[in-house]
């Protein structure tokens, strides 16, 4: 029989052999509902912190891939309590970050960018607020606030409310050029459509001198789908948890979908990859 310390070691080796002949030179997860789970002991699982960051050691890139804004995800972060930094952050679904080691730095050129055209689209549509918001508040329990990063927020009472909302807003965006909704579950907001999880990660891409067979990118919820796109990530991968749509996305573009959730499928999905090139 096998003892649990040689058992330990041979799996640790195993997960050696696969990050070391590893095709992932960009990493890229979202945080809430994939990598991070609120209430999870802990809320990172150590295994996916130990492969990202032997990825990392073999000079792969992670980006944090989220809607939150920076204050949020330093904290959920510091939460966490992990023990390896993310290379990059692409914060509220289009803005860049990179760390420069004491803190992180906006991308200063695609930010400025990101921040005039997002002004310009945003005056087209202030206009239409009242008949949107009224629309929303004659039938539905929902909060509606303008924050930093849009002027049309919400906040649905419930996914159902929020499945009928959204698909009132994609009509209107239909009339506004490059307009489009950004959702996770009941949360919704506006955004440009050359912004988002998808062309960040492409530029990303681009800057790092890669190409898209050697980026991974997973994410569970309607915010992830531009970034969880064959145009962007050879490798696609959703956790268990992931709303339908995602998997069935995922599915159709031959990536990997866990049995498990959050983090463990994360991990999951980081071991399948570094198999297949085993």
């Amino acid at each position: 029989m096998v003892s649990r310390t040689v058992a330990c070691l041979l799996q640790h080796a195993t997960a050696n052999a696969y990050t070391m002949s590893s095709p992932i030179k960009l990493i890229s997860t979202d945080f809430d509902g994939t990598l991070f789970e609120e209430y999870g002991q802990p809320p990172i699982p150590k295994r996916v912190v130990t492969l990202i960051g032997e990825l990392q050691e073999r000079g792969a890139k992670w980006v944090i891939n989220t809607g939150r804004d920076l204050l949020s995800l330093t904290e959920g972060l510091t939460h966490a309590g992990v023990s390896i930094q993310p290379d990059y952050l692409v914060l509220v679904e289009r803005e860049i970050h990179v760390n420069e080691g004491s803190q992180f730095v906006g991308l200063a050129e695609w930010n400025a960018a990101c921040w005039r055209d997002h002004a310009e689209l945003f005056a087209r549509v202030q206009p239409d607020l009242p008949h949107l918001m009224g629309w929303v508040n004659t039938r539905f329990r929902a909060t509606i606030y303008e924050d930093a990063y849009s002027p049309f927020c919400l906040i649905a009472g419930s996914n159902g409310d929020a499945d009928e909302i959204h698909d009132f807003l994609n009509d209107y965006c239909r009339g506004v050029p490059q307009l489009t909704v950004v959702r996770n579950d009941v949360y919704a907001r506006f955004s440009h459509t050359a912004y988002n999880k998808g062309t960040a990660l492409a530029e990303l891409t681009r800057r790092l001198d890669l190409d898209v067979n050697q980026v991974f990118a997973v994410g569970d919820h309607f915010n992830d789908l531009p970034m969880l796109s064959r145009d962007h990530a050879r490798w696609l991968a959703a956790p268990g948890n992931a709303v339908e749509v995602v998997k069935q996305s995922v599915r159709r573009q031959q990536g990997f979908v866990s049995e498990h959730s959050h983090g463990e499928g994360v991990a999951d999905a980081l071991e399948f990859v570094c198999r297949r090139a085993s």
